[in-house]
């Protein structure tokens, strides 16, 4: 049997089908039990713990409803390879010269992981064409260390590109290239210092709750409305920097109004604080008039954008962007522009190619056809089958919805049922402050 150590305490809150499942949780995410390990058998871990089966039944139910672990009839529970867009953890390096299992995704009919795009349009061929082009073009050049901020060709096509779609105002200077959101998020962090308080919405996006507390930073969870983050019990806290994402509340959907936004504004204004306005999937819009963004409503410097082309690209290029107000910019030039770029140059390049030619925008326009018939078959569907037996939330933009299951069935209910009929959905608790 493998070694299962877990301190489980009676007397602690939580209960000890809590603890446990916890315990196995942060033991699969640091890789010290691997993928395709075999869990033990209730009865034996029941024997060798001194709890119940029916302790260790819940844990590896829940263990199973978020995708760690696999229950295979009459063989046992088995660890599954972690899938990198759903948990906040990775490996450490004891998987290293381990065989790589096989994908297990095509073991589901449908898998609704909402950090998948569809590749079967992705332009293979111009972006191959593109980057030997870059090769060609640069010699050996792109080899060499870039401008820290990112390849000023690129910042100039960025900074056209949000004008026209997403009315954001910037010069090239003020953007800052980075290797995902999250980098982007950490440095943020120091850029704008932790002595601050930051607001988060919750529920809120997890990744970046995660990197506030890695980076020390202090946080308070404020909660939504109908209109996005609440601005009540954000003006009675001691918040000085908030993050949103306004075009698309994550994961709730909703569209922060413009009088919301303006509202929101005006409290970063008086706070002398600054908005960090995350706009993710913004390019996907269905319905309703498009809203500015709020970077393109400050007037007062208080806004920092953040962009990405995961969603609209490929995830694996890891290309997001920041754009600051012109106080950061100058504290970024005076104490850190020593952190060296770390999007390659090459990706930079051909991506900069790929939107000056116009395939960019043809692109995206394909997607958007794309995702908005996706949307509507999901809809109907959605509606055919289930009627008024769910109400959709979040349909309005983006690539994602929610369901509310009126059925009186728990989440971990519903994501076993799904599972049965080799259908994957995705558990909502994690995006809610659990401190």
């Amino acid at each position: 049997m493998i070694d299962i150590i877990p301190i489980l305490d009676i007397k602690k809150k939580d209960p000890l089908y809590i603890q446990l499942y916890n315990y196995l949780k942060k033991e699969i995410q640091a890789g010290k039990i691997q993928p395709n390990v075999k869990l033990p058998s209730k009865r034996s871990l029941s024997v060798y713990l001194g709890i119940s089966q029916n302790t260790i039944e819940n844990a590896y139910q829940q263990l199973n409803a978020e995708g760690y672990v696999k229950t295979e009839p009459r063989k046992g529970v088995f660890v599954q390879e972690l899938e990198g867009d759903l948990f906040p953890y990775s490996r450490n390096a004891s998987t290293h010269n381990k065989k790589i299992p096989e994908d297990k995704s095509e073991e589901y009919h449908i898998d609704f992981n909402h950090g998948k795009v569809d590749l079967d349009y992705f332009p293979y061929s111009i972006w191959r064409k593109l980057t030997v082009q870059s090769l060609y073009d640069d010699q050996n050049k792109i080899f060499l260390n870039g401008d820290p901020q990112g390849e000023l060709s690129l910042r100039e096509e960025i900074a056209k590109y949000l004008y026209q779609s997403r009315g954001v105002k910037c010069e090239p200077e003020q953007i800052i290239i980075g290797a995902g959101t999250q980098y982007l998020i950490g440095f943020l962090s120091m850029l704008i210092g932790k002595e601050f308080i930051y607001g988060m919405e919750d529920p809120g996006f997890h990744r970046t709750r995660r990197v506030f507390k890695d980076q020390g930073v202090k946080t308070i969870s404020i909660p939504l409305d109908e209109d996005g983050i609440s601005l009540k019990p954000l003006k009675g806290s001691n918040a000085r920097v908030v993050y949103v994402t306004p075009s698309h509340q994550f994961p709730f959907g909703s569209i922060m109004p413009i009088a919301r936004r303006t509202e929101l504004l005006k409290w970063a204004e008086e706070k002398e604080g600054y908005i960090i306005e995350d706009d993710y999937d913004g390019e996907f819009r269905y319905r309703g008039k498009p809203i500015p963004s709020l970077q393109g409503l400050d007037f007062n410097g208080r806004v920092i954008y953040l962009g990405t082309f995961s969603k609209s690209l490929i995830p694996s290029i890891r290309l997001s962007y920041m754009i600051l107000p012109k106080k950061l910019l100058e504290k970024y030039y005076k104490h850190f522009t020593i952190y060296k770029q770390t999007v390659s140059r090459l990706h930079q390049q051909t991506l900069y190619l790929f939107m000056k030619n116009g395939h960019w925008k043809s692109h995206l326009n394909k997607m958007r056809t794309l995702y908005r018939k996706k949307q509507n078959i999901l809809l109907s569907s959605i509606e055919k089958y289930m009627g008024d037996k769910i109400s959709i939330i979040g349909e309005k933009s983006g690539l994602h919805i929610l369901l509310r299951v009126k059925n009186n069935m728990s989440e971990l209910e519903l994501i076993n049922a799904a599972m049965k009929n080799k259908v994957r959905v995705y558990p909502t608790s994690i995006y809610y402050d659990k401190v």
